[in-house]
């Protein structure tokens, strides 16, 4: 796996705590968002559809820190928006570092070279970049040609002043496996420190609404682009999970696992879904109605959802809190996952619809940093 020895350490220390005293609800990684605005406009994103007094609203640093003390997990996402727009995000990033939490600073990259100098490397902070693809497949997905070379440029200038930099795709109904495994080639030619993928989520206000994954086809495309990995390849995320992707390992939706707080307070009941916001994390546990989500709920919402952010946090709980779990992580992470042709055959080649064009150009709500 993709993931430092002493990241792995932590969070099973903290699991086998919560194991230990009894608790049933707790957070992994803690998903920060210090702002909504952005410098693209991608088609399948539903996070930046604000009015423009809530795009230009920065979360306070000491509002930030606050709330990554009163949730406490060991990990915590920086996603947005684009947090390096935000004119203090160095010092929120600092805060967190100086608390001995690994953060994952979420970015498009297109700033990223230009605001490197704001901080320091650390084995606490790890650049998350996003990028969706090969060249032509980034550039359709976030709609401006040209942002794949600079994202590419910002990894490269990050990784040579010795930053942790990772890289996280979404992938959509239109996902070439193939084009896909010689991305993740060149991901690792390039020297990130692993990958973290996961299928989008269908949010009701993306501009583009007919190439979501159903859950069928979520483990269609990923047994294909999954199966017989280069041993090369690093992802950054539970084993477990990527089987869960492949529909060779069955979790549930944990939303508290990950829970969100950005500049309304703490989101209900998860990253994906905004159904209000509580003042407190305690709140966000004791009032949301846990049951009413995941598959298991019947919540048309949920029938479909196979992200990271809702399954990610299953995945580690059971990696480091039972027996099974565990035993099968260790041989996933030792051996590799079995040969498909020793189980069932990957659907064929004209399951996976052909590629298509998105919108191109969506409105530009940002360019730099103020």
């Amino acid at each position: 796996m993709g993931v430092p020895i002493s990241q792995m350490w932590t969070v099973a220390s903290y699991v086998l705590g919560k194991k230990i005293r009894g608790v049933r609800r707790y957070p992994i990684v803690l998903m920060l968002e210090p702002l909504f605005r952005c410098n693209l406009a991608c088609a399948g994103c539903g996070k930046i559809q604000y009015p423009t007094d809530i795009l230009k609203q920065n979360m306070p640093v000491d509002k930030a820190l606050a709330a990554v003390d009163e949730c406490d997990a060991p990990i915590v996402s920086i996603p947005g928006g684009e947090p390096l727009l935000h004119p203090q995000i160095h010092e929120i990033v600092e805060g967190i570092v100086a608390r001995k939490k690994y953060v994952y600073l979420c970015t498009n990259a297109i700033l990223l070279e230009k605001h490197l100098h704001r901080f320091k490397p650390s084995k606490y902070l790890s650049f998350s970049v996003h990028v969706d693809g090969l060249r032509e497949e980034h550039d359709e997905a976030v709609c401006r040609d040209g942002v794949y070379d600079v994202a590419i440029a910002g990894v490269k200038a990050a990784i040579e002043q010795g930053f942790r930099v990772t890289t996280n795709t979404t992938l959509f109904d239109n996902a070439d496996p193939v084009r896909y495994r010689a991305f993740f080639d060149a991901m690792t030619d390039l020297g990130v420190e692993g990958m973290m993928i996961s299928p989008g989520y269908s949010y009701e206000k993306a501009p583009d609404q007919d190439h979501f994954l159903k859950r069928e086809t979520t483990k269609n495309i990923f047994r294909r682009l999954l199966d017989n990995p280069d041993r090369r390849w690093q992802f950054n995320q539970s084993p477990l999970f990527l089987e869960f992707l492949k529909g060779d390992w069955d979790l549930t939706c944990t939303p508290w696992g990950n829970p969100t707080y950005n500049v309304f307070g703490w989101q209900k009941p998860c990253y994906l879904l905004q159904e209000g916001y509580t003042e407190t994390f305690q709140e966000l546990l004791e009032t949301t109605e846990w049951d009413n989500y995941g598959i298991q709920s019947g919540n048309s919402n949920c029938q479909d959802c196979m992200v990271h952010c809702g399954h990610e946090p299953t995945a580690v709980d059971q990696t480091f809190g039972s027996l099974r779990g565990f035993v099968r992580t260790a041989q996933l992470t030792l051996f590799g996952a079995p040969r498909r042709n020793d189980r069932t055959p990957p659907p064929p080649e004209n399951t996976i619809p052909a590629p298509h064009r998105l919108p191109q150009k969506l409105v530009q709500l940002e360019t730099s940093s103020r």
